[in-house]
């Protein structure tokens, strides 16, 4: 079994997410914490710990903080960040200190059963131990870097995706891609992409803008919406 911390400010969330994690095959909830300093605790304390699913808005330290003292301290588990952070900085940082994955909130059971399945494969691929050609490092790195979004293409990241997809699925009317790059912290260029590759998988709709004079401006909304 893969024991799990899940670490949460709110409470109720926390019983979600690991309510959530008992549900996927091979994985045991090992204990809660609802800030940085209880999540240390629980950490050195622990008599197993292998995966952290680890907030970043806490009331004491935030999320990052908590996995640069757990790596002070010599704790290696692995570290998932599930967290309403959406800025492309702490999103970058959470990669430098070495956070897995990143799954953005508002998400679904099936959102964070990606992730860790994916996780889970990661472990099965290192188990084997030894010396690796380069084919079992593609495979290694590859485990953890399946997209969110079904069939996305070479050159998409699947966490610049899932920014795009929340920010979408999240505003009450259609956004242009100005708009979405402002909330998520990426160019104007890189939220086009991502809306048009939304639009041509069907998971958004275009919607055009007429101003007084001049083209249309393009604004997309989530498909499921009326």
């Amino acid at each position: 079994m893969i024991e799990v911390l899940v670490v949460d400010d709110d409470i109720r969330v926390a019983r979600v997410n690991a309510a959530y994690v008992e549900k996927v095959p091979g994985f045991h909830v090992a204990g809660e914490a609802h800030s940085a300093a209880e999540a240390l605790r629980q950490v050195e304390l622990l008599p197993r710990l292998d995966l952290v699913l680890l907030d970043h808005y806490l009331p004491d330290e935030t999320g990052l903080e908590v996995v640069q003292e757990m790596r002070r301290r010599g704790h290696q588990a692995d570290v998932i960040m599930v967290t309403a952070a959406r800025d492309v900085t702490t999103v970058q940082a959470a990669m430098r200190q070495g956070a897995l994955q990143y799954l953005v909130k508002p998400f679904n059971f099936a959102g964070l059963r990606g992730k860790l399945e994916a996780y889970a494969e990661l472990r099965r691929t290192l188990d084997g131990g030894g010396e690796a050609e380069q084919a079992d490092v593609d495979r290694i790195f590859g485990a953890l870097s399946a997209p969110s979004e079904p069939g996305l293409p070479k050159g998409h990241s699947p966490t610049t995706a899932e920014l795009v997809r929340q920010s979408l699925m999240n505003a009450e009317g259609p956004l242009s891609a100005q708009e979405i790059a402002e909330r998520t912290g990426v160019s104007r260029q890189t939220a086009q992409r991502y809306l048009k590759l939304l639009e041509r998988t069907g998971r958004a709709r275009l919607t055009l803008k007429y101003g007084d004079a001049g083209r249309p401006e393009h604004r997309y909304v989530w498909a499921t919406r009326g």
